[in-house]
Parts: structure tokens; C-alpha cells; sequence
């Protein structure tokens, strides 16, 4: 008998996902996407006149990557802060009606909601406006997440954490996220933020981008070198996190280089990247944490793990806007993209 292919275990756990409970903690934000046409010149400035069609809202940060969980998944949770502004009112009302648990959203007057504003025309972005005011967490609001992870995080099966440098994450809600989940057994991914400083030690497994392996290894940026695998200035960063944080699986995004996992004694596994087409790369990498962390957790090894990533991230970088994909359209790429490696399930340590 022939030998079951490689792709029916990708399709096999893709189904187990909406089964699973979720966590996703890190900084919450709103995205604002204004739609226009551009048909001249401004006569003050040499920039586009945009006339605006249309204008949409987004959870953003780590409400996208819940937003991304919750199209496989009913039971997704996410922990963070907002303001009591307008836009943390807005962000609120649409994770409730993306039917996101938001329990554990703290909103304080003192922290103000982080928008980005995109403005489109012609299926490219023309421009990226940030509002934003970075505040650190009160003792008060630590405890408050503190309780609220020790009541929530063992009924969950994967925690994701998303930094984005914005101020709710610190060392010791790090280290006490690392502890629960070390302690619980449970799946626990991070991606990581190039300038926090954060460890993250013993986390199943770490999902930096190229600029935030070496940032976060303390060594200088070199450009990209091909093949990925002898990019020796690469390898050395991504090893150098290996020791300072141990954790199981570091899966290093490269953008048009695809992934690079780091797993076990074995030598690191290139992904090639999947897209066709690349339209808007905004939350991207959302949508790779996402799917990585969801196959781990219905029983995937890390290289199965990465390959469903990659093929996540390849359809959404195809979309316009912080898209997301059905489970439908996920298994779909599965066909059309190679097999997936083998390997044993990925397991936190006991």
C-alpha cells in the first residue's frame, strides 16, 4: 500500500482546530484602513491626492492574532489593555462581535488606544499614520493580569503571546506566563518585540522576524544572503537565542526568504515562501503565530507546524489589508504547496 501523503496529516490537523481553547496575551490595537482612488498630483507637494471611498476598522496586534484564531476556533480569549477612548471602545465592540472572549481586556484612562491608519489606493498602501502613547503597566494592572492568567490559562491548550513594544508585557508578567504554561503544560508561543528586552525562557517556541533575531541576540543586522541556510550571520543570531532562551522550536520569518526552523539537534529547515501574488504584508506575521501555535497544540510537530505557517502566510500577504483566511482556504494551499516534513510531536517540557 502506497504511503499516506505528508499533506493529509496537514489537513487532518487543520480539522482538529476548532476544538481547541486559546489565550492570546500582548498589545492590543486598532487598525483603520481608509480606501480611496488617487487620480492626481497634489499642487502643494509632490505626494497623491487620495479621494476617499470608503473607511474600515480592524482588530490589530494582538487582537489580530485572535481575530486570526477565530476563524478556526470559537474558544479564543485575549489579554492586553486598552484606553477609554473612542478607539478602545471600537476595538472592544469588534472582538465582542467577532465573538472574542475579552475578560481579560483591561481599559484604563490612562493608556491610550494604539491606531494605525492605513491609506490605500489602487490596492497598495500610500501611507502609514501612527497615533500612540506608550504607557507601562501599574502594579495595580499587573496583579489584575496576574489573576486573571491564573484563573484562565489551564483551561486553555496554546498560549500565544504578541509583543509589540507598547508597554502592557514586562519581565515579571513574562516570567510568570512562562511559569503557568511550563507548569501546566501547555503550548506557549511568542512573538517577540526587537527592543523590550523581554526573555522569554522556555517557551515552546519563538517566532522572530530576521531584524528581531538579531536585535533580540544583541548583534548587528547584516543583509540577507542566499542560500538561507549558509547565511552564516543568520545562523549564529538565531543559535545565540537558542541558548538565551531554550526554547524548543525558534521559527525565524524572512519574508520573501520564507522561514527558517530551528528544532531540536538537527540542522535548521528552510521554508521557501508560498505566495504567488504579494498585495499587503500587514499581519502576516499575526497569521503565521497563529496557525504555528493552533498545529502545535492538534498534535503537530514543529516542522509540520512551520509548513502550515508558511502556507497561512503566503494567502494573506496575497490579501489587501490585516486579512485573515478560512480553514478552507488553508487546507486548499495545503494541496497546491509541497509536502510537509515528517517528524514527532511537539510537546512542552514536563
Amino acid at each position: 500500500m502506497a504511503a499516506e501523503p505528508a499533506n493529509s496529516r496537514a489537513i487532518e490537523q487543520i480539522g482538529r482546530f476548532g476544538s481547541k481553547r486559546m489565550l492570546v496575551i500582548g498589545d492590543l490595537m486598532l487598525d483603520e484602513f481608509i480606501w480611496g482612488r488617487v487620480s492626481r498630483i497634489s499642487p502643494e507637494a509632490p505626494v497623491p491626492v487620495v479621494n476617499v471611498t470608503a473607511e474600515t476598522y480592524y482588530p490589530g496586534g494582538a487582537a489580530n492574532v485572535a481575530r486570526n484564531l477565530r476563524e478556526f476556533t470559537a474558544e479564543t480569549a485575549v489579554m492586553g489593555v486598552t484606553g477609554t477612548d473612542a478607539a478602545g471602545e471600537r476595538l472592544v465592540d469588534l472582538l465582542t462581535v467577532a465573538g472574542i472572549d475579552t475578560a481579560g481586556v483591561l481599559r484604563s484612562a490612562d493608556a491610550g488606544t494604539t491606531v494605525k491608519t492605513r491609506v490605500i489606493a489602487r490596492n497598495q498602501q500610500v501611507v502609514r499614520v501612527d497615533r500612540e502613547r506608550r504607557s507601562a503597566m501599574t502594579e495595580e494592572q499587573v496583579e489584575q493580569a496576574m489573576a486573571y492568567l491564573a484563573g484562565t490559562l489551564p483551561e486553555c491548550d496554546g498560549i500565544v503571546v504578541a509583543d509589540y513594544g507598547k508597554g502592557f508585557l514586562c519581565q515579571a508578567l513574562a516570567d510568570e506566563i512562562c511559569r503557568l504554561a511550563h507548569r501546566h503544560g501547555k503550548i506557549l508561543t511568542v512573538d517577540p518585540h526587537p527592543y523590550t528586552a523581554l526573555a522569554w525562557r522556555r517557551a515552546t517556541a519563538i517566532k522572530p522576524n530576521r531584524l528581531e533575531t538579531f536585535t533580540a541576540a544583541g548583534l548587528p543586522v547584516t543583509e540577507p544572503e542566499e542560500p538561507v541556510c549558509r547565511d552564516r550571520a543568520l545562523l549564529a543570531a538565531a543559535r545565540r537565542l537558542l541558548e538565551l532562551w531554550e526554547p524548543q522550536s525558534l521559527l525565524v520569518t524572512l519574508g520573501e526568504q520564507g522561514m527558517l526552523l530551528f528544532h531540536g539537534d538537527g540542522e535548521p529547515l528552510h521554508l521557501p515562501a508560498q505566495a504567488r501574488e504579494v498585495f499587503d504584508v500587514s499581519g502576516a506575521g499575526d497569521t503565521a503565530i497563529a496557525v504555528f501555535t493552533l498545529a502545535l497544540v492538534s498534535g503537530g510537530t514543529a516542522p509540520e507546524a512551520a509548513y502550515l505557517a508558511n502556507c497561512a502566510s503566503g494567502i494573506v500577504v496575497g490579501k489587501v489589508g490585516t486579512a485573515t483566511m478560512t480553514a478552507e482556504e488553508l487546507m486548499g494551499a495545503c494541496g497546491r504547496a509541497p509536502n510537509s516534513p515528517p517528524g514527532k510531536p511537539v510537546k512542552n517540557r514536563p
